[in-house]
């Protein structure tokens, strides 16, 4: 008998809002568990709400300090053991193609516990994982039970924007992370990948609340929009940029990032407009990459834009940062980007992209200490594995 493939069938005659019941039944006729919770990350990464709770109903369970954390963190199974009875608490990482939705948590008698299983949970897990998404699109549920609390007009735009939140394929890994989760408005990053070819691009807007979630939508879409149309990066940025100054003839405009990775080789062709910083930690040493900055999309009618070419290799870790990041000053007025970035990027070498930007972004508060954030920030790790 084939139970994981058992629930995905299962799983796809369910009720968009009614997956966690049919996982929940399945795995306690086959497996006797005796509870079964999904708990979905927040969208600042530090909480696991429990679905199908309303939002704020329940108290929220802290990533770090915690067994599901420590499952979601590792992307590992965990299992917690209570010593005064014969049952065993599974706790699963869910994820898609690298990208952390949250966690599974089976609680099961003892004896149940053997590799085999936890092997056919994991799996169950992964396969909740697609089936969470595909039914994003039909229910509100689990985009509810992501928040820890309301998110202004603005930032929900902006979420709704994003691509993921981390990928991983064989020649890379991707995670980024947008600050403050629940206020964002300007910042925004994305990407696409093909079987040649990575394209990666960070948005710095101009402006505030909904008027700035509005501008970077429209910069966004006007970027998919030319490379859908198979168009060169040159004329990604073109065609987004004649859309913005189109629209806002001048007043307002974009710094942004665009490149494009050749999978089989690490060739990397970037237009640089007036873009996010890009810093490169190779063999335990740290360095801003220095690009020839260009005008911002949006600033001037018919701006032309041209590539440079830069080589990334197997082990090479690139990490990219908003002014909301890089040019945050220190109380005693040291930017974050002088000193303490290069020891940030040192100090989390050891961790993988998905976890990266939300430890940058913490030693970034530390930087900053009680003074309140005056702008929003965007960190984009990016691991380069290299291969064909």
């Amino acid at each position: 008998m084939d139970t994981p493939r058992d629930v995905e069938r299962a799983l796809r005659s369910a009720e968009p809002h009614g997956l966690l019941p049919v996982v929940r039944d399945e795995i306690t006729d086959r497996y006797g568990a005796t509870s079964v919770d999904l708990l979905m990350a927040d969208y600042a990464m530090t909480m696991l709400q429990p679905v199908p709770a309303l939002p704020y109903a329940v108290e929220p369970i802290p990533v770090n300090a915690s067994a599901p954390g420590r499952a979601f963190a590792s992307q590992e199974p965990h299992a917690e053991t209570d010593q005064f009875s014969s049952l065993v608490t599974l706790h699963l990482p869910v994820s898609v193609r690298g990208d952390r939705i949250g966690v599974l948590s089976v609680c099961l008698p003892a004896e149940r516990h053997t590799p085999q299983v936890v092997r056919e949970l994991q799996e169950i897990a992964e396969i909740l994982g697609y089936a969470i998404m595909v039914a994003e699109r039909d229910t509100d549920l689990y985009l509810q039970a992501r928040r820890a609390t309301r998110l202004t007009l603005a930032a929900e735009m902006q979420w709704q924007l994003l691509p993921g939140r981390s990928c991983s394929r064989p020649q890379y890994a991707l995670g980024a992370q947008l600050e403050p989760a629940y206020a964002v408005y300007g910042d925004n990053f994305d990407w696409s990948a093909t079987a040649d070819h990575l394209t990666l691009t960070v948005t710095d807007g101009m402006g505030e609340g909904i008027e700035a979630a509005l501008l970077t939508n429209l910069a966004i879409n006007a970027l998919r929009n030319a490379r859908r149309a198979g168009l060169s990066l040159p004329d990604q940025a073109y065609l987004a940029d004649q859309a913005v100054y189109g629209h806002y003839r001048g007043s307002v405009y974009l710094s942004t990032l665009l490149l494009r990775f050749e999978l089989a080789t690490g060739q990397v062709e970037i237009v640089d407009a007036g873009s996010p910083r890009v810093w490169l930690l190779r063999d335990g040493v740290v360095e801003e990459i220095s690009l020839e900055p260009q005008l911002p999309l949006g600033m001037f009618e018919d701006t032309p834009y041209t590539t440079e070419h830069i080589q990334v290799r197997a082990g090479d870790r690139l990490v990219f940062l908003s002014d909301g990041a890089h040019d945050v000053a220190s109380p005693s007025g040291e930017r974050y980007a002088e000193k303490a970035l290069a020891r940030a990027l040192l100090s989390t070498r050891l961790l993988p992209p998905s976890q990266v930007p939300r430890a940058i972004l913490q030693e970034l508060a530390g930087h900053r200490g009680s003074a309140e954030a005056l702008d929003d920030a965007v960190v984009v790790c990016l691991d380069w594995r290299g291969g064909p």
